[in-house]
């Protein structure tokens, strides 16, 4: 794309297509910002060539997570043991919504 401004209209035009409510003022500063961000996006495709892989992050990632293995958990008395109050093996609590 040349360095010259780009139309009102064209910005208007992506911006409808983005999405994007512009005011006066911003639909014309853009008309003159835009050839310079897609020169700048021009440089940074160009740095990428064939010979470097596409990743999703600059070092490997492993994951870190352990095996997912079943092992004993709290007995009902263990988990209720600390509680203020409980009920047939149940937390207690007050009520909030004056249901019954």
């Amino acid at each position: 794309m040349s360095s010259s401004a780009i139309s009102r209209d064209d910005v208007a035009h992506l911006a409808s297509l983005a999405r994007i409510d512009l005011s006066d003022d911003e639909l014309d500063r853009l008309g003159a910002e835009l050839p310079a961000i897609l020169e700048h996006v021009k440089v940074v495709q160009q740095v990428a060539g064939d010979d470097v892989p596409p990743m999703s992050h600059p070092i490997p990632v492993a994951n870190v997570f352990r095996a997912d293995v079943p092992r004993p958990g709290l007995t009902p008395q263990e988990a209720l043991a600390g509680a203020p109050e409980s009920e047939e093996q149940r937390f207690l609590v007050p009520q909030i919504l004056g249901e019954e």
